[in-house]
């Protein structure tokens, strides 16, 4: 059974998305704070919990995912189908409502902490979100798609969503004086942000097309189902290529220096053409299965550039 709740909450999707959070705050937002002589004001404990109630609604959701899809699991992923079978679905479901509750609690708890405690109703829409996405959104046409890719690009995000208001308020008086804001350190997770936005929804609808079989039985509306496969590839390389020109458009427009030009061109350029390689030759679920792992990769290796920032940022400190 322990091992069918590890299968089922991906660990190693909640690893990546722990590690995305601390990432963002310790190899972007601290050195460009670093560079001004600021300081993190959000505490290290805040943000650990922070970091357990996102990851804890991410189980919560997978959780809820694995619930509802028994019947179209049994059909695209037969081996690995646990949920009333190693696991009753009243197990699934309670495990699911408790980590929501936790972390909505956690949620408002660290909100009222940083005295905004509308932030808090966040942790109740990204939970309300994950149940509707896997009861309805997740078969409609785009819908689902594009809530995954939202809350994927959330999760970079919600990182300057709890410090700036923290360092607003505590470096006010500088920031009058020297007219001064922290907009630079919002810009940069935005890019990461958007970057978890894009490549989420890429992959998201090449699982479509690599589950369209069980969604077609269990009556879907997914992307391939209504415009089928050559139109979503078209679509899929399209994304890929949208990727590949911000990639460009933000190296000459706000980056320059030449190792980012080096590892965006190794690390997420040349991996995003082969993509677009690998889905035009694309024939039967074993091919979208890799095209899906590759993508997976290429935004853990686009996260891994906050290295390369943080290696830039501290030759100015």
């Amino acid at each position: 059974m322990l091992k069918t709740l590890i299968k089922i909450s991906r660990v190693q999707n909640l690893i990546i998305i722990a590690a995305t959070q601390y990432i963002m705050r310790f190899f972007i937002v601290r050195p460009m704070l670093a560079i001004n002589d600021f300081e993190l004001q959000f505490s290290e404990f805040n943000f650990f919990l922070l970091v357990l109630a996102t990851v804890m609604l991410a189980a919560a959701g997978y959780f809820i995912n694995d619930y509802f899809d028994v019947n179209s699991d049994s059909i695209n992923k037969p081996k690995k189908v646990g949920v009333g079978k190693t696991i009753s679905r009243k197990s699934v479901m309670t495990i699911h409502l408790i980590l929501n509750a936790i972390a909505v609690i956690i949620g408002f708890y660290i909100s009222v902490k940083i005295g905004i405690y509308k932030i808090g109703f966040i942790f109740i829409l990204i939970a309300g979100l994950l149940w509707f996405y896997s009861s309805s959104y997740k078969k409609e046409f785009l819908i689902g798609n594009i809530v995954i890719a939202l809350l994927s690009a959330l999760v970079p995000f919600i990182v300057v969503v709890y410090e700036v208001p923290l360092l607003n308020r505590e470096y006010l008086d500088i920031l009058l004086e020297y007219n001064y804001n922290f907009n630079s350190i919002i810009f940069w997770i935005l890019g990461f942000t958007f970057f978890a936005f894009i490549t989420s929804l890429i992959r998201e609808i090449i699982k479509d097309v690599e589950d369209i079989e069980g969604d077609i039985h269990f009556g879907g509306s997914t992307v391939p189902i209504i415009i089928g496969t050559l139109y979503t590839k078209i679509i899929i390389i399209s994304l890929i290529v949208i990727t590949i020109t911000a990639l460009f458009f933000a190296y000459f427009k706000y980056i320059t220096d030449y190792t980012s030009l080096v590892y965006m061109i190794v690390a997420l350029i040349l991996p995003l053409i082969f993509l677009i390689y690998k889905i035009i030759i694309a024939k039967n679920k074993k091919h979208y299965h890799f095209a899906s792992v590759l993508i997976k990769i290429i935004m853990i290796l686009g996260i891994s550039y906050a290295f390369v920032a943080f290696y830039n940022f501290s030759n100015i400190i």
